[in-house]
C-alpha cells in the first residue's frame, strides 16, 4: 500500500507484517522530508512509527479512542489519518498543527502540547464509556519522560483502583524526554528494559491448576490468591510497581517489532481492567544522526537530510535571550555557591544546559514536574540557598498553586525566569507564553519584571537574586536586540523604577519588556506625522513606577500601553487601573494580544495577524485618538474627553 493512498487508519487492517513494515518506511521517508525542509519535531515521531502502526492494526479508529501524550510523537498518527497530502504545511500558518488538535481531525481525540495529560484524559473517556454502557477501547500512549509528571502518576493511582474498567496504557519507553530523564523512576525503567518479557504468567498458573484432576476445573479462592502471588514473584522488578498499583503489566517488548506488538496489544485488549504495555523504542529510529544525538534532534529547524546539519541562517543573529541568561547564570554561580539553577526537563531550551556543563553541583533537573520544581525551590530558599527556576511561561502555568501557596504567601526569595514569554510561533496555542503577565499580577509578594533587551536581562537577573522576596523575570523567545553585553560586574536595578527613553508632548507610550523596541519604532513613525511621543520602558509590572507614569499621564493626557501578552488582566490593565485609582481619567489604548487563541505560524506572521507591528500600532494610535495630523492634537482637550480603557 502506498502511504499517499491511505486516508483512514482502518486501511491497515489485513495487511501482512511485510506490508506494514513497508508503510513504516514510507512514513519515515515522508517525516524526514518534511521536517528537514520546514523544521519541526523529529526524534519523537521517528521512534514510534512501528508502535503506531501495530496499535492501529488492533483498533477500530471509527469508534476506539487513542490519546497521545504531548502530541509531538504523533506525526506518524497524522500521516495515517488523512493528512499525508497537507503534511508539507506542518507547523505553518493555516497548515497542519505540530500537536494534536481536535478541530483538525476526528482522529485527534484529545489535544495537548504539555506532557503527562494522556492517562487522565483517556481514563476519563473510559469512565464516560462505561457510564453510557458503550464498548469502545480507550488507549493512552505516554513516554517515559512524561511519566515523571505528577499528573500521570495521579492518573495511574486512580486507574489502578478501577479493576473492572478496561483501559490500556502504552508506555513508550525510549529513555528520553527532550533530554535524558532523571530520577528513580527512570532508573527503575532502565532495569526493566534488561529483563525478559512477562505477559501471561498468572494465566498460565491458573490454567495449569484448573487442569489438575482433583480440582474439577474450578479454582478455589486460595489458589486465585496464589496465582497473583506467583505472578508478582515472577516479576519482582519487572512491572512489579505497576502490578501492585492494580495494572496488568505486559513487557518489555521491542517497539520496532510490529508482529510482536500486534500480538501483545491484542492480548492487552482482552485482559480486562487497566493494562500497561511497556514498549521499548529508540528515539530518532531510522535516521542515524537523530539516533546518535537524541537531544539535538528532538526538534530541528530546516536541515540538510544528507549531512544532518542545520541550514545556515541567511544573516547572522545576536545570541538568544536563553543563551544570555544561561551564560550570565554560570558567572553568577561561580561567584556565589548558594545560587542554584533548577529546570523541569528543559535544560537546553532554557539555557541551563550551560550551567549543567560548567557547574553540575549547582544545577538540578527535576524531570517533567513543574509543581515539584517550584516547591523544591521554596524549600531550598528556606535554608539560605538562592534558587533560580527556569521554566517556559506556558509550563509555569502548571504550577500556579505552588507560586501562590508555597512561594508568594511565605514571601520566599525564589527567582523565576520565564522563558518563551509572549508569541512563540509554530508550536501554537498550547505553547504561546501570553498569560504570565496576567497570572503573575495577583500573586502575593511577587516582584515582576521584563527586560527591553539582553543587557537589561543581565541586570534584572542580578536584581532578582539580591531581592529578599520572590521575583519573576520574563524573557522572549529568539535572538536578542544585539546590544553590547558585559561579562560581569552587573549592577542591580532599583525595583519599581522605569526608564524614560524619549520625551514628547503629544502622546505617552508605556511599553513592557519585548515591546519596548517596537514602541520606539512606532514613536519614530508617529514623529514623521509631526506627533511627538514620550516613551517609557516600564521595566516592572509589579510594582509599577507610578511616580514616573502618573505625572506624565496627567500632563500629556493620552496614553498607550504595549505588551506582548494577553490584554485581559495584563500590563495595560495594571496601568489603567493605577491611573483610575488616582482619578487620572484620560483617553487610553491598550495594545497587546486580544482575548483569543494564537494559532501556529511564524512569530512575524502572528504579530502581523494581531496588529503588533510598528506600522500597525502607529495606525491604531492615529485612529484611536484621531491623530491624522499635528493640528488635530490641538483641537482636542483631554480634560473634556471621557475615560476609555
Amino acid at each position: 500500500m502506498r502511504l499517499s493512498d491511505l486516508t483512514h487508519p482502518n486501511q491497515l487492517h489485513g495487511l501482512t507484517t511485510a506490508e506494514l513494515e513497508d508503510v513504516a518506511c514510507q512514513i519515515r521517508e515522508r517525516h524526514l522530508q518534511v521536517v528537514s525542509t520546514s523544521g519541526g519535531h523529529l526524534g519523537p515521531g521517528l521512534g514510534v512509527v512501528e508502535l503506531t502502526i501495530a496499535l492501529y492494526q488492533t483498533l477500530d479508529l471509527d469508534v476506539d479512542r487513542v490519546v497521545w501524550d504531548v502530541g509531538h510523537q504523533a506525526y506518524p498518527h497524522k500521516l495515517l489519518t488523512g493528512r499525508y497530502e497537507n503534511f508539507d504545511t506542518l507547523r505553518q500558518q493555516k497548515g497542519v498543527a505540530g500537536y494534536l488538535k481536535r478541530a483538525e481531525s476526528s482522529f485527534d481525540h484529545f489535544g495537548a502540547g504539555h506532557a503527562s495529560t494522556s492517562i487522565s484524559a483517556a481514563l476519563g473517556m473510559a469512565l464516560a464509556r462505561d457510564q453510557r454502557n458503550q464498548h469502545f477501547k480507550c488507549v493512552s500512549v505516554i513516554g517515559d519522560g512524561a511519566l515523571t509528571g505528577g499528573m500521570a502518576l495521579e492518573a495511574i493511582n486512580h486507574a489502578g483502583h478501577l479493576p473492572n474498567t478496561p483501559f490500556l496504557v502504552v508506555l513508550n519507553d525510549n529513555d528520553m524526554s527532550i533530554s535524558p530523564p532523571v530520577g528513580a523512576l527512570s532508573s527503575y525503567l532502565n532495569r526493566m528494559r534488561l529483563s525478559p518479557p512477562i505477559q501471561f504468567i498468572s494465566d498460565s498458573v491458573q490454567e495449569s491448576v484448573k487442569n489438575l484432576p482433583f480440582m474439577g476445573g474450578e479454582l478455589p479462592a486460595e489458589f486465585k490468591s496464589l496465582s497473583g502471588s506467583m505472578r508478582r514473584l515472577a516479576v519482582p522488578k519487572v512491572g512489579a510497581v505497576f502490578e501492585e498499583l492494580g495494572f496488568t503489566y505486559m513487557g518489555p517488548i521491542d517497539g520496532h517489532d510490529i508482529s510482536e506488538m500486534v500480538r501483545t496489544f491484542n492480548s492487552a485488549h482482552k485482559a480486562g481492567g487497566p493494562v500497561l504495555v511497556h514498549v521499548v523504542t529508540t528515539k530518532g529510529k531510522g535516521y542515524p544522526y537523530a539516533e546518535a544525538d537524541q537531544v539535538g534532534y528532538h526538534a530541528q529547524s530546516a536541515f540538510d537530510l544528507t549531512t544532518g546539519k542545520s541550514l545556515p541562517a541567511k544573516t547572522p543573529k545576536p545570541p538568544s535571550y536563553s543563551k544570555v541568561f544561561g551564560q550570565t547564570l554560570v558567572k553568577l554561580c561561580e561567584q556565589d555557591s548558594s545560587v542554584i539553577g533548577i529546570t523541569a526537563a528543559m535544560a537546553t531550551g532554557t539555557g541551563l544546559d550551560l550551567l549543567q556543563k560548567a557547574n553540575p553541583k549547582q544545577y538540578v533537573d527535576v524531570g517533567i514536574a513543574e509543581q515539584h520544581a517550584v516547591t523544591l525551590a521554596a524549600g531550598m530558599s528556606c535554608e539560605g540557598l538562592k534558587p533560580v527556576v527556569a521554566i517556559y511561561s506556558t509550563f509555569l502555568q502548571r504550577a500556579y498553586d505552588q507560586l501562590i501557596h508555597d512561594v508568594g504567601i511565605q514571601n520566599l526569595p525564589v527567582t523565576f525566569v520565564l522563558d518563551r514569554a509572549g508569541i512563540v510561533g509554530a508550536d501554537g496555542p498550547t505553547h504561546q507564553g501570553q498569560y504570565d503577565i496576567s497570572y503573575l499580577r495577583s500573586v502575593p509578594n511577587f516582584t515582576v519584571m521584563a527586560p527591553k533587551d539582553e543587557a537589561e536581562l543581565q541586570s534584572m537577573l542580578v536584581t532578582c537574586l539580591q531581592h529578599k522576596g520572590p521575583a519573576a523575570l520574563r524573557i522572549p523567545r529568539g535572538s536578542g536586540e544585539g546590544v553590547p553585553l558585559m561579562e560581569e560586574g552587573w549592577e542591580p536595578l532599583k525595583i519599581g523604577r522605569g526608564e524614560l527613553l524619549i520625551e514628547g508632548d503629544d502622546l505617552l507610550i508605556v511599553a513592557y519588556g519585548a515591546m519596548v523596541p517596537p514602541a520606539i519604532k512606532t514613536a519614530a513613525l508617529l514623529e514623521e506625522s509631526g506627533i511627538k511621543s514620550t516613551v517609557i520602558n516600564a521595566r516592572f509590572l509589579r510594582p509599577l513606577d507610578q511616580a514616573l507614569i502618573h505625572p506624565l499621564a496627567r500632563r500629556i493626557g493620552k496614553i498607550v500601553t504595549m505588551e506582548e501578552g494577553a490584554l485581559p488582566g495584563g500590563f495595560g490593565s495594571a496601568v489603567i487601573e493605577s491611573l483610575s485609582d488616582q482619578e487620572i481619567l484620560i483617553p487610553s489604548l491598550r495594545i497587546g494580544i486580544p482575548d483569543k487563541l494564537v494559532d501556529h505560524a511564524t512569530p512575524k506572521q502572528s504579530k502581523e495577524a494581531l496588529g503588533l507591528t510598528p506600522d500597525q500600532m502607529c495606525n491604531q494610535i492615529k485612529n484611536k485618538f484621531a491623530l491624522d495630523s499635528k493640528e488635530s492634537l490641538f483641537s482636542s482637550n483631554p480634560s473634556n474627553q471621557s475615560f476609555n480603557g
